[in-house]
């Protein structure tokens, strides 16, 4: 039946974990950078030591029994295989809310919230605020199924979003994400706006209020210079990734170091870290998440959905400034080391019923993964005032 949900369970082959290991032992590394630091991209001495412990120390088997404790599904929409974590809440009142990652991420991201999101009571929080929760595995992506055809934009993915919740019986339901999830929750509360209660997102994809910028404050004008130096040092990834995915895709697929230095750039990139990314997440957390990547080899089809959504074209990155409003409930977090981070009086312009905003002390782009309390009290406090 296309539209049964069947269980699904992470199975990796030990061949296909041999084959990694051979392949970082055999790997060709390029000379040192001539600068001692991440301005040319991941240091030589890093990247050789975080593949040291991939290939000698890590152990996927204790990130798969995570995920396989877990009840995961999989389930035909619009023709393509999604997979997706479904954790019911067992507070009777739980709200049904989908929390969707982006790049370079997964659903490993939420491993460490999902337990408190849904049951509040067993993590010393209050019941009224659970939820039943759904992180599915964006097209192109983990364990979902590869587009064989073009058009899975965000407008496609919201709806197949919409459908899934449907399908769990989930009238009423929240959005929540980061990078692409945050677009994907924007657009789901825009299209769907029948069924969604409310939206949180960690990033806002919001561009100054060009109403305000003779009076900037200091907090705007600090934003607005750091996603200056972003533009200028930072978007060549998404660049290659919205115009050629597939060239770069050859390179990704074949060499595990290639993938996990293309991931752990933005690691360094965009977490809150002391000067090395490890203090932000651990290796085993970077590599749990370049494993799943490099497993399913995904390389090119999660690389595709910046192709799909014309980032790299004028039409695409427009949606930080003449972008639809949204106007379904909506809360957000922006946490300090985020790559864009607009003002509550920007983000009201497009998010025309903002029941809260607040700026967490700690974290960065991967809110969920770095910092799990705060992100779990953002998204508690934020959709009490939404319910």
């Amino acid at each position: 039946m296309p539209d049964a949900v069947t269980p699904f369970h992470v199975e990796v082959g030990d061949d296909d974990l041999d084959e990694l290991r051979r392949r970082l032992g055999a790997a060709r590394w390029p000379e040192p950078a001539p600068v001692g630091d991440w301005r040319q991209g991941v240091p030589l001495d890093w990247m050789r030591d975080l593949c040291a412990y991939w290939r000698d120390g890590y152990d996927w088997r204790r990130c798969e029994k995570t995920l396989a404790e877990l009840p995961q599904f999989r389930t035909e929409i619009d023709g393509l295989g999604v997979h997706f974590i479904h954790v019911p809440s067992p507070a009777p009142d739980a709200l049904p809310l989908v929390m969707t990652h982006g790049w370079p991420g997964s659903v490993v991201e939420f491993l460490d919230v999902i337990g408190p999101l849904a049951d509040p009571a067993a993590h010393g929080g209050d019941p009224t605020d659970a939820f039943h929760v759904v992180c599915p595995s964006l097209p192109g992506y983990g364990f979902s199924d590869k587009p064989s055809e073009p058009g899975w934009d965000l407008d496609r993915i919201a709806d197949a979003w919409a459908a899934l919740m449907a399908r769990l019986g989930y009238d009423r339901y929240g959005a929540q994400g980061g990078d692409w999830g945050a677009f994907l929750s924007s657009t789901l509360g825009r299209r769907d706006a029948a069924h969604v209660l409310g939206v949180h997102v960690n990033l806002a994809i919001v561009g100054p209020d060009p109403d305000t910028l003779g009076e900037l404050t200091e907090s705007e004008q600090k934003a607005l210079a750091d996603l200056g130096e972003m533009f200028e040092w930072g978007v060549g990834y998404a660049l290659e990734q919205g115009t050629r995915p597939q060239t770069l895709g050859y390179g990704l697929v074949d060499s595990p170091v290639g993938q996990a230095a293309w991931i752990a750039e933005k690691y360094w990139a965009w977490t809150d870290h002391d000067g090395d990314p490890t203090s932000a997440l651990s290796r085993d957390q970077m590599l749990d998440n370049i494993t799943l990547y490099w497993l399913t080899a995904t390389a090119a089809s999660s690389a595709r959905l910046y192709w799909e959504s014309g980032w790299a074209r004028p039409s695409g990155q427009s949606q930080m400034g003449s972008a639809p409003t949204i106007d379904t409930p909506t809360g957000i977090s922006i946490f300090p080391r985020e790559i864009m981070r607009p003002s509550r009086r920007w983000c009201e312009k497009r998010y025309t019923d903002l029941r809260f905003y607040e700026q967490p002390e700690r974290g960065g782009h991967f809110a969920a993964w770095e910092q799990p309390d705060l992100f779990v009290d953002q998204v508690r406090r934020a959709f009490r005032a939404m319910r």
